[in-house]
């Protein structure tokens, strides 16, 4: 896989694919529809699909592809390279959401929540094969969140075909496991790979599985926590555990529309235009005070 696209920017979206077989552009395909890294705090997170014609299926699951937790760094890079061979007839895309994508979109002012996401990722993915010419006929999807919303939702949007959505698909379907070998494997490239823009002292790679509830990756945070600037882009911000670590850790923040000790509350609109005095007298913006600018009351 070729990651220069992501080692130039990696604070947004990549997607990379194989070529389209041509095969794939002439007879009906299935589609499955998988990812790795929804839950640690570090690193991307990956949605990925692999597709092949329905008369080419059989020729797939001679591969021996299996749910990719079950399988070892090396079986699943064997695998994926068996794959990448037989580009007559198996084609993949996928799409790599850096950390920094996902915290900004939890943490916006209209919230997007992992699950929201997710589903639009993979809807993407599959309208991008459909964008290729891929004739696309069945999609099998490993669930997020409820599987009948969910494939109720993706059968709505793709009403010409035929969408099955379970949890655990990536064990039970052969095209979902082969998506998520691809995933993991990418994901796997993209965090080896990663590229700092921070300028750390004392980086070091051994933050463990990534995962919340590993010691060695709390560790990891603790350490390359800034007291100002906060975590790296690696770090996935938004996560709670990166959250307690930067409220115990980081410097506290008072934004430019915080409230002064001796400045009044927002108060009710009309107390502006009342015709009494004023127990506290309203003081100017903070934009006037800072100028040492005043009313003038003589033109």
């Amino acid at each position: 896989m070729d990651f220069s696209e992501l080692d130039r920017d990696n604070t947004g979206r990549c997607r990379l694919s194989s070529p389209v077989p041509a095969v794939c552009r002439q007879e009906p395909c299935v589609l499955g529809v998988d990812e790795a890294g929804r839950g640690p705090v570090l690193g991307p997170m990956v949605y990925a699909i692999c597709y092949c014609p329905l008369s080419r299926l059989g020729d797939l699951e001679a591969l021996k592809v299996a749910d990719s937790k079950t399988l070892s760094e090396s079986e699943r890079d064997r695998l994926f390279v068996k794959m990448e061979k037989d580009r007559d007839f198996v084609g993949w895309a996928l799409d790599v959401l850096s950390p920094n994508l996902i915290s900004t979109s939890m943490l916006g002012r209209v919230k997007y929540n992992l699950n929201s996401l997710s589903h639009d990722t993979a809807t993407g993915l599959v309208q991008y094969a459909l964008d290729q010419g891929v004739k696309v006929a069945q999609v099998f999807v490993d669930t997020v969140g409820l599987p009948e919303t969910y494939q109720e939702r993706l059968q709505q949007r793709f009403p010409g075909i035929e969408v099955t959505v379970k949890a655990k698909a990536d064990a039970l379907y052969p095209v979902v496991s082969a998506a998520s070998i691809c995933a993991k494997v990418a994901r796997d490239q993209a965090v080896k790979s990663w590229h700092f823009v921070e300028k750390l002292q004392d980086l070091d790679a051994d933050y463990g599985s990534g995962y919340p509830n590993d010691p060695k990756t709390k560790a990891w945070l603790r350490k390359h926590v800034e007291p100002v600037f906060g975590f790296p882009q690696f770090v996935r911000f938004s996560w709670r555990t990166a959250q307690s670590i930067l409220e115990k850790e980081a410097e506290g923040v008072i934004w430019e529309d915080s409230l002064t000790g001796d400045q009044e509350g927002p108060g009710r609109i009309m107390s502006y235009f009342s015709k009494g005095p004023r127990t506290h007298p309203r003081l100017p913006h903070r934009y006037f005070q800072e100028r040492g600018l005043e009313s003038a009351t003589i033109l």
